[in-house]
């Protein structure tokens, strides 16, 4: 009984984390509108789209043109996979497991946005130093991201003290790259502390 629990389980996170990569191509391929829709986009769309759509409904996480709802169905996907991955390995599950499951699925949700976050302020700064041309479809959709990212964080920084375009630019790309760092060690710590307690 207990192997055919473990083999069940074992299946069950495989398709978890299948399920997950597709949802990923999936959201990928809506980032580009000049992509041609295919047998395999239909596919896509097909098996991923209801997951989606019914995330989408409960938690509208809008952002000008960014959705991050569905961020959520994939992370109960990926608590789902850890919780199933570890049965597998192991042949039962614990509180500990659990909850560190969650506080991880949480975290890579931080995890994310926050370099997401640093990727959008580099490639701001990018273009600040090539005097790339603003007036792109592109560098509109990173300065609309990056303006209020950057005035956030500088009030935060600086306070209302005036800083110059680079400095303020720079600041908050090392603030945002030390928060995740420091984050990530803490969630580490934390989370082999939650496995251990409830071993």
């Amino acid at each position: 009984m207990d192997g055919i629990v473990r083999t069940v389980a074992y299946l069950l996170a495989g398709c978890f984390g299948i399920y997950i990569l597709l949802i990923f191509f999936r959201i990928m391929l809506t980032w580009f509108s000049n992509v041609p829709s295919g047998k395999f986009t239909g596919f896509l769309a097909r098996i991923t789209d209801p997951y989606l759509n019914w995330w989408r409904h409960r938690f509208n996480l809008r952002a000008g043109m960014l959705d991050f709802s569905p961020m959520v169905g994939i992370v109960v996907l990926s608590v789902a996979q850890t919780i199933c991955s570890d049965i597998s390995r192991r042949g039962r599950i614990s509180m500990g497991i659990i909850l560190a499951a969650c506080l991880s699925a949480v975290w890579s949700i931080v995890s994310f946005l926050l370099v997401f976050c640093i990727v959008i302020l580099v490639l701001r700064l990018i273009a600040y130093f090539i005097n790339a041309n603003i007036y792109s479809r592109f560098w509109q959709v990173v300065d609309k991201i990056s303006r209020p990212l950057l005035y956030r964080i500088n009030r935060i920084m600086f306070g209302r003290r005036l800083v110059g375009y680079r400095l303020g630019v720079i600041s908050a790309i090392a603030a945002l790259a030390v928060l995740w760092i420091g984050c990530r060690f803490v969630m580490q710590l934390f989370t082999g502390f939650l496995i251990g307690l409830f071993l």
